[in-house]
Formats: C-alpha cells, sequence, structure tokens
C-alpha cells in the first residue's frame, strides 16, 4: 500500500491549447477509496492514465509513496487497472486469466495456484475457476477482471469505469461489492466514473473535474451540503440543486416575490449585488399557499420518494420539488413552493463562488 500524490501535474494534447489535466494538485492517503468524477471530457480518464504511466506528464509530477514515477514504464509503477472493458482471454478458464500475470512473470506454480483461489474466495468465483468467459455473466466478468488484479498484490488500484457495461441492478450490487472489498483489502484504489451517484456511494472522498481543472476534493457529505462553487452545487446530487438568479438588498436576497434571509457579512463578500440561489430539491417544501407558484409538468415516483418537476414564471428551467412517496400531486397541479431557510447555498454569479457562511 502506498500514498497518491499528483504536484502540479499537467497533460496537454497536441496541437490543442488547453490542457486535458491542468495543474492537478492531489493528495491520495494510503488505503484510500479515491473517486474521480466529472462531464465527459473533463480529465478524469486522462489523470488515471497519467498514473498509470499510459500518459505521458507535461508538466510537474507523480508520486506513488516517496518514489518518483513521472518518469517510470507502466510495469516499474507496482499498479493493478481494471478497465471498462473486461479483457478477458476467451481461450482461458477464469482461474487462468485470474493468473496471467503471475504466470508470464514467473511466480511458482504453488504460489499461483494459492493466490487464484483466495482472489476467487474474496469475489465469489470459487465454483467458476473452471469455466470459460463465455459461461458468465457481465458481473461476473467483471469480478474475473478484479481478480486479476487483486493477485498482482500492487501498492494501488486504479479503475476506469469499470461498471460501464452492466445493467442498471446489477451496478448497484457491484459497486457495493467493489466497495466492500476496498475496505477489506485496504489498497489504494483511483476510481474513475462520470456517475455522481456512484461517485457519492463508493468514495471515501471524491475528486470533482471539469475542463482538466480540479474544482473539488471532499467527503461526499461535504460536496452535497458545501459545495464550492455553482458547478459542484449543479452537478452533485440527483436530482439537481435548484439555481435561481437574484439580487442582494440590505433587507436580504431577493427573487421574485421571496426574500430570503441572509447574512450581511456573507453578501458583503460577493462582487456585485448579483447572487444565485441554491436550494435542493428536498429542501423545498411542497404547501398550499405562498412561496414560489409553479405548476406541475413531471411526477416522478419512486416509491419512497416523488420528485416534482415546476414550471415557474421567469425561471427557464424546471424547479424540482421532493415529495412524499406515492403523492396525490398530479401532472397540471398548481403547487406553491416554499424553501428551507437553514438549507440554502448562496454563490457570486460574476465569479461563480460559494459565499462564505457563518455557519
Amino acid at each position: 500500500m502506498a500514498t497518491v500524490t499528483f504536484k502540479a501535474a499537467s497533460r496537454i494534447y497536441q496541437p490543442a491549447q488547453r490542457a486535458a489535466v491542468d495543474s492537478l494538485d492531489l493528495d491520495i492517503a494510503d488505503g484510500e477509496f479515491l473517486v474521480l468524477v466529472g462531464p465527459s471530457g473533463c480529465g478524469k480518464s486522462t489523470t488515471l492514465r497519467m498514473l498509470a504511466g499510459l500518459e505521458p506528464i507535461d508538466d510537474g509530477a507523480v508520486f506513488i509513496g516517496d518514489t518518483d514515477v513521472t518518469m517510470l514504464p507502466p510495469r516499474a509503477r507496482d499498479i493493478a487497472m481494471v478497465f471498462q472493458s473486461y479483457a478477458l482471454y476467451p481461450h482461458m478458464t477464469v482461474g487462468q486469466n485470474i493468473g496471467f500475470h503471475l504466470k508470464i512473470t514467473k511466480v511458482p506454480k504453488e504460489e499461483i495456484t494459492t493466490r487464484v483461489r483466495e482472489a476467487a474466495k474474496l469475489l465469489d468465483l470459487e465454483d467458476y475457476l473452471d469455466r470459460k468467459p463465455a459461461k458468465l455473466s457481465g458481473g461476473q466478468r467483471q469480478r474475473v477482471a478484479m481478480g486479476r488484479a487483486i493477485v498482482r498484490q500492487p501498492k494501488v488500484f486504479l479503475m476506469d469505469e469499470p461498471l460501464s457495461n452492466l445493467d442498471a441492478q446489477l451496478r448497484v450490487q457491484t459497486r457495493t461489492q467493489i466497495a466492500a472489498l476496498q475496505r477489506r483489502l485496504g489498497v489504494t484504489t483511483v476510481y474513475v466514473t462520470h456517475d455522481q451517484v456512484e461517485a457519492m456511494t463508493m468514495g471515501d472522498r471524491v475528486a470533482v473535474l471539469k475542463d482538466g481543472i480540479l474544482q473539488q476534493c471532499a467527503s461526499p457529505r461535504d460536496l452535497f451540503t458545501n459545495p464550492v462553487n455553482l458547478f459542484v452545487a449543479g452537478f452533485i446530487g440527483s436530482p439537481a440543486m435548484n439555481l435561481f438568479p437574484a439580487r442582494a438588498t440590505e433587507a436580504g436576497v431577493v427573487f421574485r416575490s421571496l426574500t430570503l434571509a441572509a447574512p450581511a457579512s456573507m453578501l458583503s463578500a460577493a462582487t456585485t449585488d448579483q447572487v444565485t440561489v441554491g436550494v435542493r430539491p428536498e429542501a423545498l417544501r411542497v404547501a398550499s399557499s405562498g412561496g414560489l407558484t409553479g405548476t406541475v409538468t413531471t411526477v416522478e415516483e419512486l416509491g419512497s420518494d416523488a420528485f416534482l418537476y415546476c414550471s415557474v414564471d421567469g425561471i427557464e428551467h424546471p424547479v424540482v420539488a421532493r415529495a412524499e412517496g406515492l403523492s396525490a400531486t398530479r401532472r397540471g397541479d398548481v403547487v406553491h413552493l416554499i424553501p428551507d431557510d437553514a438549507a440554502l447555498h448562496f454563490f457570486d454569479s460574476a465569479t461563480g463562488l460559494r459565499l462564505p457562511s457563518p455557519r
């Protein structure tokens, strides 16, 4: 096991002028499960490949433990990578696939057998060691790919969207298994995904990237409750946070018919009087009067919860509120949405940065 450190690491693809990864500074603790998340093209897979040695680093450095691996080839970095594609050898059995790397590195047969059986036990593959990949389900194939990484006993696991080829139900089951397995093994793990729900449910910390720049790296709870800027606020959470343009006054923050209480010390930090108010769907209460008046356009029934997508005059995008499961509200109903003052987020509209809160 080892720490991982990016020191102002950059990667620029020619002839592009903008860096795919721009001066990344990131410290990953020994045994930590860190998730890299962001929209397509944000640089998360490039970051992983830089750590693996599959992409050169144009500036800065990468350390695994105390060793500068910036110029080392992949085979010298003591890492194991699980790709989006299972990349299993179809003519080999599960046991042969898992132990293949050990075989080509001339590990003794007895040790290969022991490591393969240990990995198979961890991954619940003991009954499948003699099967070929064609006889396995997608989830089982992904576990074989993970077993191939586990038997190498690396310092760092790297996982590049390993669940993207699985159906929705199997993804939920497998992500739980991966998170539990990583905690049992205690190996430093860097995991890439574009699915922010996956990131929030698996990682000890989550690093959010946009356009090659690290926006925020924090625990899932901190990202949800204290997003550092408008991008993180809108990206983290499902459904996403509602964001409304508003104006700061001496009386508070004015948005349409609402005047929202906000500390003067916080508003004084804004560069202009234009601020953005953020309120998550669960912080909007559906009432019979007051607040924002909207018309329900869509109701998402999820059993225990329901999400109401509402059209509000003067707001281009739908306003989303969470209601109780099996809600009586239907499309076309007029509702009143009242925000919870204690759960509001305020951002400087000019810079996009979160305004400091005294709370």
